[in-house]
């Protein structure tokens, strides 16, 4: 933003929220569940940002959600899901999976393969509350992403939509490759998350699951310190 300095925060991978249940490993970027911390409630709309790895044979029981727009973002392994709209799908890498659960759905995840899976999981506050239920899944081509944002939800090309002023992104950079942003007018701001690699914004680097909140800017530029696969979630 004009007349203000760039604010950068970092979320070390090690600071985060954890829960081991079993038949689920779990980081919170955000309090949730038993996980609480007075300084890390949201990020702007964002209110969960939650890295989950499910055993082989395992999942998520049917249960509910109303209000909120649901990203899942699969990292490795496929998930199968089933919801009470209908749908009965399976998600896997370069696939976005989004649901704006509005005045009320039920669904489940599980992971019927032998080996585990892991996804990011984003809970964003809706811009407008009850609204009717909807899902939707798209493919991404990873060759899209090289070098440049690709646009996952509310993006330029992108397929996906939800119920939120919000753009998620991703790309995947080399090491020394500089790579810019700018924002939408009006924005809040973005968090970075390091899925693998590193990455330098404005002198604070940040590791892989690391993540960064930027504020008070409409544009900044991520330099790779090695090979890095990011996503980027615009408030």
């Amino acid at each position: 933003m004009k007349g203000f300095t760039m604010k950068t925060k970092l979320y070390e991978a090690s600071s985060r929220g954890y829960a081991n249940y079993g038949w689920l490993d779990t980081h919170y970027s955000f309090s949730f569940a038993d996980y609480y911390n007075p300084d890390r409630i949201h990020f702007g709309n964002l209110r969960v940002l939650n890295d989950d790895i499910v055993q082989a044979g395992s999942g998520f029981g049917k249960h509910p959600h109303d209000n909120m727009e649901i990203v899942t973002v699969p990292i490795y392994g496929k998930l199968s899901h089933k919801d009470s709209m209908g749908h009965e799908q399976t998600i896997g890498p370069d696939e976005v999976q989004v649901m704006s659960a509005g005045t009320g759905i039920f669904h489940s995840e599980y992971n019927n393969s032998n080996e585990d899976v892991n996804i990011l999981q984003l809970w964003i506050f809706p811009k407008t509350k009850n609204t009717k239920p909807t899902y939707d899944q798209a493919v991404f081509n990873r060759e899209e992403a090289q070098g440049k944002w690709q646009f996952l939800v509310n993006g330029e090309k992108s397929p996906l939509t939800i119920n939120q002023q919000a753009r998620i992104s991703r790309v995947f950079i080399e090491k020394d490759e500089k790579i810019e942003y700018s924002l939408m007018p009006g924005a809040y701001g973005n968090f970075l998350f390091v899925i693998d690699g590193a990455i330098e914004v404005e002198n604070t680097t940040a590791n892989k699951r690391d993540a960064i909140e930027i504020t008070q800017t409409e544009k900044f530029s991520v330099t790779a310190k090695e090979k890095t696969y990011l996503l980027n979630i615009e408030l």
